[in-house]
């Protein structure tokens, strides 16, 4: 039996569905089990993973409309019995894929923008829940398929060679890291829609990295990041124009997490960066309050600390649904949002942080 896992929106949606891989396999100990991911990042994260036997990547935008249906049919032909839309791929165009891909059996969850048309284009649906995990939404998807949950727990599963272990202890033993106090931090967020405009203003970012580098002389900082957020570390490179800010560049997101398993003390938005930060068991974790952040995306069964939004604390649904839609608010409601969150006490709950902490999870 063939089995098919959509994930096509963001990466960290990928790694969210990495449980349901796992009670796939154990559901289905002879089945090919296959992902589907629109972005390299997804893809990477899925090597080695023995519970999958092939990523297909492809990029449909960049392919273009003939391309993409000329791929889709060839996957058709792979003549998969299950195709399973993990959550939270709200967007139509998920769900016409599956249907393109036509398996016997489609499953995907009931959002908010569903209609009649979605009954044509997935045979098999739940109702999405606002109130659990994102990963508890795709186990929920089991009963579907005639599956059921196998484990009594479960968690992000990443499996790292020890080649990306050595080269984060190598880093982190060229800049000092283990006998110094540090923390990592990461100023992005999606691309994708308007989620640029959930980011911490890039000055605050600035104001922080400051106030931190002067308290402690001692104090080193790693800027996290990739192609998106390159200009933005470059600007806080230059600003802070000190030997303490170093930027990992780390040679693919699979490092980055080995990096993040040696981090005490991790800040963020809801991103990727946030749920390899939870992935990786990091002791300390920040996350600023965004318009999109509430309990499907929270940093799962980990402990972390979340520094409210005054402008939108707790209510998480009156700005954004998965809906396929937006963030709800004009760019400039958004950008005075998150300026919102002040300084100070993204400062408070970091030094917190850094007081408590003893060192790196591991010595490098």
């Amino acid at each position: 039996m063939k089995i098919l896992v959509i994930s096509l929106a963001g990466i960290g949606d990928t790694l969210i569905a990495t449980p349901l891989a796992r009670e796939l396999r154990l559901n289905f100990p002879g089945a090919s089990i296959d992902f589907l991911v629109f972005w390299p990042g997804a893809r990477d994260l899925l090597l080695r993973n023995p519970n999958v036997n092939r990523v297909i990547q492809k990029n449909l935008v960049r392919e273009g409309a003939f391309k993409s249906l000329c791929f889709l049919w060839s996957l058709r032909r792979e003549g998969y019995a299950i195709s399973l839309n993990t959550h939270p791929q709200s967007k139509r165009h998920y769900r016409i894929v599956a249907r393109a891909i036509a398996a016997r059996l489609r499953a995907s969850h009931a959002y908010d923008n569903s209609n009649k048309l979605d009954q044509l284009l997935v045979n098999r649906s739940v109702p999405q829940d606002y109130a659990i995990h994102s990963i508890e939404n795709n186990l929920r998807l089991l009963p579907l398929i005639g599956a059921h949950e196998m484990l009594a727990d479960h968690e992000f599963e990443l499996f790292l060679t020890s080649e990306e272990r050595a080269w984060a202890g190598g880093f982190a033993r060229e800049h000092g890291l283990s006998a110094a106090e540090w923390m990592g931090l990461h100023v992005g967020s999606g691309t994708t829609k308007n989620l640029r405009l959930k980011r911490w203003p890039l000055a605050h970012y600035r104001e922080l990295i400051h106030h931190l580098l002067k308290s402690n002389p001692q104090r080193r900082m790693i800027l996290f990041g990739g192609p998106d957020e390159e200009a933005d570390n470059v600007e806080l490179l230059s600003s802070a124009n000190s030997p303490r800010l170093i930027p990992a560049r780390t040679p693919s997101v699979r490092h980055a997490a080995a990096l993040l398993e040696l981090c005490p003390v991790f800040l963020s938005v809801d991103n990727l960066m946030m749920h390899l930060a939870a992935a990786v068991k990091v002791p300390r974790q920040i996350v600023i309050e965004s318009p999109t952040f509430g309990p499907t995306i929270s940093p799962y069964r980990r402990p972390f600390t979340l520094v409210p939004n005054p402008m939108t604390h707790g209510r998480s649904l009156d700005f954004y649904r998965y809906d396929g839609g937006d963030i709800r608010g004009s760019p400039d409601f958004l950008r005075r949002c998150m300026e919102s969150v002040t300084v100070q006490t993204v400062l408070d709950a970091v030094s917190l942080a850094l007081r408590d902490s003893s060192g790196p999870a591991n010595n490098p």
